[in-house]
């Protein structure tokens, strides 16, 4: 059967997530349905990966089997855009080897999570607020032990259905962009919650709240009631997948 990659972005807000939800709005729900109409038949799509409530994504990607060969996938891309509400946007539909997948053929995943040291009324939306001094050179130099664990039951919401909280952190790293200062997170896998919490404790850390050491026995001690308070998911997106070289060259020009 052939399977078809779709390239989409959306705006979290309104959503309670991309996973489908009982009795809550999901992208992925809004997306299956729109999807369905256009083809005429039920249409279950695999997303890459789940983003939480009023989450974010730059680039998502997700996958779908169809029993037919779709002839003209632009076309289906300009009807589902036509139909989609304005906080959904599809880029591009391909077709893959069947054997592809769009959550367990990713390599990483990279997320930023933005913060305005100004009130600014075309930031609300996008970006954390947050007064009063920072010192970013600690916070960066308290990110830098991120590298030296794996498992970050810490900054895991609690009771989750997963088999690991072993994650491997590939770049964590903050930085200065058009005013806003941003926290980048790369890694193979993402906790539900983790990175609003990473964001969260190193941001006590910039206030002089906690140690270096102190954040170190945060990681350590494994319990999510150690590490701070988890920062706003308004201000957190999505921005990279990366997939292997195979999917890569798959996708064409």
């Amino acid at each position: 059967m052939p399977r078809y990659f779709i390239h989409m972005a959306y705006n979290g807000s309104r959503y309670n997530g991309y996973q489908i939800q009982p009795d809550a709005p999901s992208v992925q729900e809004t997306v299956e349905k729109c999807l369905s109409l256009k083809l005429g038949q039920t249409v279950s799509i695999t997303g890459c990966g789940r983003t939480d409530t009023g989450v974010h994504a730059r680039n998502y990607y997700a996958h779908f089997d169809f029993e037919k060969e779709i002839q003209d996938t632009q076309r289906l891309v300009h009807q589902m855009n036509a139909f989609l509400p304005m906080d959904i946007a599809i880029f591009r539909i391909w077709q893959v080897a069947p054997e592809f997948h769009a959550r367990f053929d990713a390599v990483s995943r990279t997320y930023h999570y933005y913060i305005t040291r100004t009130k600014n009324p075309f930031h609300t939306a996008d970006a954390y607020f947050l007064y009063g001094d920072l010192n970013v050179e600690k916070m960066q130099e308290t990110a830098n032990l991120l590298f030296e664990y794996e498992d970050f039951t810490s900054f895991s919401k609690v009771h989750t259905q997963v088999k690991t909280n072993n994650c491997k952190i590939m770049e964590a790293r903050w930085f200065e962009q058009d005013g806003l200062l941003v926290f980048r997170i790369k890694a193979d896998r993402f906790l539900r919650n983790m990175v609003r919490a990473i964001v969260g404790t190193l941001l006590e850390v910039g206030k002089g709240r906690m140690s270096q050491e102190e954040f170190r026995a945060v990681i350590e001690r494994k319990d999510r009631c150690e590490a701070g308070t988890s920062v706003p998911a308004h201000a957190l997106f999505l921005e990279e997948v990366e997939y292997k070289l195979a999917l890569r060259q798959a996708q064409g020009p």
